[in-house]
């Protein structure tokens, strides 16, 4: 049995109280974080907090153990984080009680001692993570989960006895399998990279577990251990797995990243590791950081880090593949020749000698270009990325404008398949924005627009990647009508120039468009883009990169004369072709949640009206109305509908209504309302979209000025958000008005929410009473961080008939149902309204008329109760 101390050992200093601990404990905490507050944004300062936060927790700790009345056989050890001697601001404290293997079953005394102690740790304040066992326990259990073996590797003795410590210490090495431990922790690391979908370059980094984030540094350093290979940077550089120049670099980049860890948990008074938008110009201002006019402060810290974190995220690979080598003997693997310049080891691309680059410098883009045409390496070895890492001083002007480079990168560009990998490994090399030096300006440069969930240079890769896989048969099945089109487009490297451009001007100022047009005709030029169709078509698709989303997403498709004025700028088919596929690339490589199929539908409706007109076919209304008639018969003949069934409903309707209705719609109209023609009810009639994404609501009822807002209001309130609607008057004065929506349990039950629907809307519509006031929905961080200025504009269309009604603001529940209601107050009448959401920022085009807007003095009121409804 373990011997336990008495109050009264010599051996015992007398027992302090837990208030005099705690109060001692938080000064010398808050006196430390003062100084660190105080003192300069270095890295220096930063390594020195953490160490000397650790040290105080050891000491009030080692107080603790004593006054608690450990027995003398248990001992006190340090893990994780905490192991390693570092502690930042709010960081948990990880400890292990650890007993000898005949205390393995404790007894009542013994977990008196125990709960005591871990009460007393937090009765002062120490936010303590402990877990208690033997040495075979810690043994068996590191074993099973990888975790705790981690946690164990980084052990630190803090008081107790040193035999159970040592002897620990022993069984634990011996039990160490340096392969198993490399591949688990190498797999553990893919894993939490694909979490943060693989990118250090996210909006809201967590500086800690993100790519190119601190634990990125850990690990090598935990695989490295295990190995025997060395716990220090320095150790690792004497063992000759990295160079001395590599050392420095890691120790800079991770002071860098401690700084900031660091400063993050002042400010946030918590422990926060993620760099979120609310808390990065407070982060920034406290690095003495001050916003420009052309930059927030933020932006200047934000632009540091990423710099840092790619940096991390290269070292990281270069030293991961290293250990790899040297763990699992692939150094002695043998190597297949590709050519005079490189070999393949293991699967992977290995430079012929070590100082290839400094000897032929146009070695490094064939680097690329070799590794993306030959079968078989599925990335660069150790070596070929230590040699470009140290090779950045090659890639100077001289090398950028040298003729044969700019010949392989043609070659990279024009080359069969492989530029999604080339580019993305170009990028993560540093190779990509030493090259064209336009590109490196947008490297890890913010986009505060607030639907763009990646950095300029990451979203133009994936912007990139998109258009390849447009033309992999692979991928035919995510966007088949797109696939088909790329299929017969000759020469799709144009595609692959323009996406690489499209937004590489961006943070200048100015139209990143033109501006963006202007480096892409320059690329051009230099790079012996002679044909004069592709390089007008590439710098015409950089510019007009916006043009197509904001005609499909804004404008009156069943507008003859926008179609015209469409086609006058593409011009031909090819130029329309392009600009679809880039278009759809574009949308798709902003944020996961902007695209959706209406959207799709939208470009696909404006492609093909386009294609159509290109083809010598002048828009003929009378004919294209005909034909949809005439189709949605036959539908309607499908359901054994008698002949003529639709008269009753189609004779009440405007031209203007079978313009903006494909057959299928026009059918279904007929089918759901042909009885209730003459009703005084509402009738309410919802399917699932034909498009695959959320529902069809279809309301006919008596026409009255809030109808539009009573039907805003109650998909406001079911929590269903609007993605169009189209809105008619009959010749007999009622409202056929369709909505497209969507809801976030629509996958399940939707038979049910179809049925619900339809009762609750007619429902709510047989409401009399006054219009409620519209909830002032919450506003998310982003919003809060990146507030946008609300407008609204308000213009004739090119007849002076209708007017065109603009809203863009930030995203907030209830918006829709605030507009709708200020129209309803001055009985403006809703045509066609286009509601178009892009992350969190909204903008609206309603198509609308009504006689307060022929008066200079309601229009003017109109706006501005428009601005404070849409103001959050």
């Amino acid at each position: 049995m373990l011997e336990k101390l008495s109050a009264s050992d010599p051996r015992r200093a007398a027992p302090r109280s837990v208030g005099e601990l705690r109060s001692r404990f938080r000064q010398g905490k808050a006196a430390l974080l003062d100084h660190f507050r105080e003192s300069r944004a270095t890295s220096t300062a930063a390594s020195k907090l953490v160490k000397s936060l650790a040290k105080h927790v050891d000491l009030t700790l080692q107080d603790l153990w004593d006054d608690a009345m450990m027995p003398l056989g248990a001992a006190l050890i340090a893990v994780g984080g905490y192991g390693r001697g570092e502690l930042f601001p709010h960081s948990d404290v990880d400890v292990l009680v650890l007993l000898p293997p005949d205390e393995q079953h404790a007894n009542d005394a013994l977990k008196s001692s125990i709960e005591g102690f871990i009460t007393a740790c937090w009765d002062i304040g120490l936010e303590i993570g402990s877990s208690v066992r033997t040495v075979a326990e810690c043994i068996e259990e590191s074993h099973r989960d990888v975790t705790v073996q981690t946690a164990l590797l980084e052990s630190r003795y803090l008081c107790g006895s040193r035999r159970v410590f040592n002897e620990f210490r022993r069984d634990n090495t011996a039990a160490m399998d340096p392969k198993a431990f490399l591949r688990a922790k190498t797999l553990e690391m893919r894993q939490r990279h694909q979490k943060f979908e693989d990118t250090p370059y996210s909006l809201e980094p967590n500086c800690k577990e993100s790519p190119g984030g601190l634990r990125d540094l850990q690990v090598v350093i935990w695989v490295a251990k295990a190995a025997g290979l060395g716990r220090t940077w320095t150790e690792l550089a004497s063992k000759g797995l990295i160079t001395p120049f590599e050392a420095k670099q890691l120790q800079r980049n991770e002071g860098l990243l401690k700084l900031i860890r660091a400063r993050l948990h002042m400010v946030a008074g918590r422990r926060e590791d993620r760099l979120v938008f609310d808390l990065q110009t407070a982060v920034a201002e406290s690095f003495g950081y001050l916003p420009t006019r052309g930059q927030r402060a933020s932006e200047v810290l934000m632009k540091r880090y990423y710099w840092a974190a790619k940096a991390v995220a290269q070292l990281n690979l270069i030293l991961m593949l290293n250990i790899e080598e040297r763990v699992n003997g692939l150094h002695h693997a043998p190597m297949r020749p590709i050519n005079e310049k490189f070999l393949e080891r293991a699967g992977m691309l290995e430079v012929a000698t070590d100082d290839l680059y400094e000897r032929d410098p146009h070695a490094i883009l064939e680097t690329f270009l070799t590794y993306q045409t030959t079968v078989g390496p599925k990335g660069l070895s150790a070596r070929t990325l230590r040699a470009l890492y140290n090779a950045r001083e090659l890639m100077n002007s001289e090398w950028r404008h040298d003729p044969q480079n700019r010949a392989t990168f043609m070659k990279m560009l024009q080359a069969a398949e492989g530029q999604t990998h080339a580019f993305r490994l170009m990028n993560q090399t540093s190779v990509l924005g030493r090259y064209l030096w336009v590109f490196r300006r947008i490297v890890g440069q913010m986009q505060h627009d607030l639907f763009h969930v990646y950095t300029v240079d990451q979203h133009i890769l994936m912007v990139l990647r998109n258009v390849r896989r447009f033309l992999i048969p692979e991928h035919a099945h995510e966007y088949p009508f797109c696939s088909q089109l790329a299929a017969q487009f000759d020469r799709p490297y144009v595609l692959y120039v323009a996406a690489l451009f499209h937004d590489v001007a961006k943070g200048r100022g100015g139209d990143h468009s033109d501006l963006g047009a202007k480096e892409v005709r320059r690329f051009c030029r230099d790079h012996g883009i002679d044909d004069p169709d592709d390089a007008s078509l590439i710098e015409f698709l950089v510019k007009a990169h916006l043009t197509m989303s904001r005609i499909a997403q804004k404008e009156d498709l069943s507008d003859p004369e926008v179609i015209e004025a469409f086609v006058r700028l593409v011009g031909t088919q090819r130029r329309l072709t392009a600009l679809y596929l880039l278009t759809v690339a574009d949308i798709r490589g902003t944020s996961p949640k902007v695209w959706n199929a209406w959207k799709g539908k939208l470009l696909e409706d404006l492609y093909r009206l386009a294609l159509r007109a290109l083809g010598g076919a002048r828009p003929n209304l009378d004919a294209e109305i005909e034909a949809r008639k005439k189709e949605a018969r036959h539908t309607l003949n499908l359901y054994s509908l008698l002949e003529g069934t639709e008269t009753v409903l189609w004779k009440t309707l405007e031209i203007s209504y079978f313009a903006r209705h494909d057959a299928g719609d026009i059918a279904w109209h007929a089918r759901s309302l042909y009885r209730f023609v003459d009703s005084t009810e509402p009738i309410v009639r919802a399917r699932l979209s034909s498009l695959g994404e959320g529902l069809q609501v279809v309301v006919y009822a008596p026409d009255r000025p809030d109808l539009f807002a009573r039907i805003c209001g109650y998909f406001d309130t079911a929590n269903f958000n609007i993605l169009d609607a189209k809105v008619h008057t009959t010749r007999a004065g009622y409202a056929l008005d369709t909505f497209q929506v969507i809801s976030p349990t629509l996958d399940q039950h939707y038979r049910d929410l179809i049925s619900l629907v339809e009762t609750q809307l007619a429902h709510a519509l047989n409401n009399t009473g006054s219009l409620p006031e519209p909830s002032r929905g919450r506003l998310s961080r982003r919003v809060k961080s990146f507030p946008i200025t609300p407008r609204v504009t308000l213009r004739p269309d090119e007849r002076a008939q209708r007017w065109l009604l603009g809203v863009s603001t930030s995203d907030r529940s209830g918006l829709l149902y605030s507009i709708a209601r200020v129209l309803a107050r001055h009985h403006i009448n809703l045509q066609l309204a286009k509601i178009t959401t892009l992350g969190e920022r909204v903008e609206d085009t309603f198509l609308i008329d009504g006689s307060a807007l022929q008066q200079n003095r309601s229009q003017l009121e109109i706006e501005s109760e428009l601005l404070d409804a849409i103001t959050p």
